[in-house]
C-alpha cells in the first residue's frame, strides 16, 4: 500500500508539502503570531525528515541535499530547537485561535 503510493507520488509533492506548511508559518509570522509561524515552521523541517526517512531516494526530490542520515538530523535537529524554542519563550501569547 505505502509503496503503490509513492510509485505513484510526484517528485515536486514531498516539497510542495513542505513549502505549503513553511509559508502557513510565515504567514503566522507576518502577520504579528510569531511564535505559531515559528512551530509551524519548525513543524515543517520535521514534516521534512518524516519524508526523508520514509520516502525512497527517487521519490524525495529537492528534499535530498546531502545524504540521508544528514538530511534527517539536520531537518529535525532544526526543527525541534525552533519549535523548542517557540514554545519555551515565555513573553507573548501561544494560542492558535
Amino acid at each position: 500500500m505505502v509503496s503503490d503510493l509513492c510509485t505513484r507520488l510526484p517528485v515536486h509533492a514531498p516539497m510542495t508539502l513542505v513549502m505549503i506548511i513553511a509559508a502557513a508559518g510565515m504567514v503566522r509570522v507576518l502577520t504579528q503570531h510569531w511564535r505559531e509561524g515559528a512551530v509551524l515552521l519548525g513543524g515543517a523541517l520535521i514534516v521534512a525528515a518524516v519524508l526523508r526517512v520514509l520516502l525512497p531516494v527517487d521519490r524525495v526530490g529537492l528534499l535530498a541535499i546531502r545524504s540521508r542520515a544528514i538530511d534527517v538530523l539536520c531537518y529535525s535537529a532544526f526543527g525541534v530547537v525552533m519549535t523548542a524554542l517557540a514554545v519555551t519563550i515565555t513573553r507573548g501569547s501561544f494560542d492558535f485561535g
